[in-house]
């Protein structure tokens, strides 16, 4: 698959908006029976995204079918892929995890923990490039962050090329091949697992999903920009998951990988 950008238009708002130049050119044209039919699929979606029903039916199509607190049998070697999720420079002064990849460190943390309570061993794969352009890899900014979890560096592994979620399985697969991991564990956000999962599958990597974080949606008589703000995120996921099965039937795709030996 071609390289995924993470800069990007709002998906949602450009729906939005698609809609309503719709309904304005009928209504310019004297279509007027039409751009009512525009109009009032605007509002339907404006409200049902806006005021939450919509908007949380899209968000739990994604992360409602993974468990909070899933259990795990650890083996004698483990492995834990966390992606990144951005870096954000505030005030001029060092590189930090940006609000998203937060959870997925502390989750990472929590596991690398048990694991090693359990007197397996353990390591970190943390994925992630420069795909902000802020002049550091996003792996290596979160490698910083488990080091001061205490997360000793040895036990962490850097992949700094990946610039999409595709990019995080190609380039993951053989740093899991050298380690010989006999069990891979996937940290990431909840709204984003579907896609990862996918993404990895085709890599021969079938993970267990860990979730990091979770989205909320709220119900409310009103529109709001945050619900509209969880329907475009959601949105983009299932718009990269249906580019995966366009990219195969267009044979554009890398060819599927062989399972992942564990």
């Amino acid at each position: 698959m071609p390289r995924l950008s993470m800069e990007r238009v709002a998906p949602m708002l450009f729906v939005l908006s698609v809609v309503v130049l719709l309904a304005v050119l009928c209504y310019r044209r004297r279509r007027r029976r039409l751009g009512h039919v525009m109009a009032g699929l605007f509002v339907l979606l404006f409200l049902g995204l806006g005021c939450g029903p919509l908007a949380n039916l899209m968000v739990y199509g994604l992360q409602g079918t993974f468990q909070v607190e899933p259990a795990v049998a650890w083996a004698p070697r483990n492995a834990i892929v966390v992606l990144g999720a951005g870096t954000v420079r505030p005030n001029d002064e060092a590189l930090q995890p940006l609000f998203f990849a937060s959870g997925r460190l502390l989750r990472a943390s929590q596991l690398y923990q048990s694991c090693k309570r359990a007197g397996k061993e353990c390591r970190l794969f943390v994925s992630g490039g420069d795909s902000q352009g802020h002049g550091e890899a996003e792996a290596s900014v979160y490698a910083r962050s488990l080091h001061e979890l205490g997360i000793p560096d040895a036990d962490v592994v850097v992949d700094a090329r990946s610039m999409s979620t595709w990019q995080n399985a190609q380039f993951i697969r053989p740093l899991l091949e050298r380690y010989a991991a006999q069990h891979v564990l996937l940290v990431t956000s909840g709204v984003h697992m579907r896609r990862s999962l996918l993404y990895f599958g085709h890599f021969g990597i079938v993970p267990q999903p860990v979730a990091g974080d979770w989205m909320a949606t709220v119900t409310v008589p009103f529109p709001v920009a945050w619900n509209i703000s969880m329907a475009d995120v959601a949105l983009h996921e299932y718009l990269g998951i249906a580019r995966y099965y366009v990219y195969n039937l267009a044979g554009w795709n890398a060819p599927r990988a062989a399972p992942l030996a564990t």
